[in-house]
Protein backbone atom coordinates (compact mmCIF):
# COMPACT_ATOMS: atom_id res chain seq x y z
CA UNK A 1 0.00 0.00 0.00
CA UNK A 2 1.32 3.83 -1.06
CA UNK A 3 1.12 6.91 0.92
CA UNK A 4 -1.37 8.10 -1.23
CA UNK A 5 -3.97 5.01 -0.49
CA UNK A 6 -2.95 5.01 3.72
CA UNK A 7 -4.09 8.92 3.13
CA UNK A 8 -7.00 8.59 1.61
CA UNK A 9 -8.06 5.31 3.76
CA UNK A 10 -6.44 8.07 6.82
CA UNK A 11 -9.16 11.09 5.44
CA UNK A 12 -11.60 8.61 5.48
CA UNK A 13 -11.39 7.55 9.06
CA UNK A 14 -10.73 11.22 10.53
CA UNK A 15 -13.71 12.72 8.57
CA UNK A 16 -15.95 9.47 10.31
CA UNK A 17 -15.09 10.50 13.29
CA UNK A 18 -14.62 14.27 13.40
CA UNK A 19 -17.80 14.21 11.71
CA UNK A 20 -16.18 16.75 9.06
CA UNK A 21 -16.73 16.00 5.37
CA UNK A 22 -14.62 18.15 4.07
CA UNK A 23 -11.56 17.83 6.24
CA UNK A 24 -8.00 17.45 4.25
CA UNK A 25 -5.27 15.66 5.36
CA UNK A 26 -1.64 16.92 4.78
CA UNK A 27 1.55 15.50 6.11
CA UNK A 28 1.96 18.71 8.21
CA UNK A 29 -1.67 18.92 9.97
CA UNK A 30 -1.75 18.75 13.26
CA UNK A 31 -4.38 17.92 16.09
CA UNK A 32 -4.46 22.12 16.73
CA UNK A 33 -5.22 22.51 13.06
CA UNK A 34 -8.60 20.40 13.43
CA UNK A 35 -11.73 21.74 15.52
CA UNK A 36 -13.11 18.31 17.03
CA UNK A 37 -9.41 16.95 16.93
CA UNK A 38 -9.48 16.10 20.63
CA UNK A 39 -8.05 13.39 23.12
CA UNK A 40 -11.36 11.55 22.68
CA UNK A 41 -11.48 11.66 19.45
CA UNK A 42 -7.34 10.75 18.99
CA UNK A 43 -8.12 7.43 20.89
CA UNK A 44 -10.86 6.97 18.60
CA UNK A 45 -9.09 7.33 15.20
CA UNK A 46 -5.70 5.68 16.93
CA UNK A 47 -7.88 2.57 17.65
CA UNK A 48 -9.59 2.72 14.62
CA UNK A 49 -6.10 2.65 11.95
CA UNK A 50 -5.14 -0.22 14.22
CA UNK A 51 -8.46 -1.82 13.24
CA UNK A 52 -7.87 -0.64 9.29
CA UNK A 53 -4.78 -1.68 8.88
CA UNK A 54 -4.30 -4.19 11.21
CA UNK A 55 -1.34 -2.91 13.00
CA UNK A 56 -0.53 -2.04 16.40
CA UNK A 57 0.88 1.25 17.45
CA UNK A 58 3.07 1.00 20.92
CA UNK A 59 2.33 4.16 23.29
CA UNK A 60 5.52 5.97 23.07
CA UNK A 61 4.85 5.71 18.73
CA UNK A 62 1.78 7.16 19.57
CA UNK A 63 3.16 9.69 21.62
CA UNK A 64 5.93 10.70 18.98
CA UNK A 65 3.11 12.06 16.80
CA UNK A 66 3.60 15.23 15.35
CA UNK A 67 1.18 15.71 12.88
CA UNK A 68 -0.26 13.38 10.03
CA UNK A 69 3.27 13.01 8.40
CA UNK A 70 5.09 11.20 11.38
CA UNK A 71 1.14 9.18 11.63
CA UNK A 72 1.98 8.00 7.62
CA UNK A 73 5.60 7.09 7.91
CA UNK A 74 4.66 5.34 11.18
CA UNK A 75 1.90 3.34 9.24
CA UNK A 76 4.64 2.81 6.34
CA UNK A 77 7.00 1.28 7.86
CA UNK A 78 4.85 -1.06 9.89
CA UNK A 79 3.16 -2.19 6.36
CA UNK A 80 6.57 -2.91 4.83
Amino acid sequence: MNNNHILEALTRIFRDIIENHELVLTPELTADDVEGWDSLNNTLIITEIQKQFNIKFTLPEVLKFENIGDLLATIEEKLS
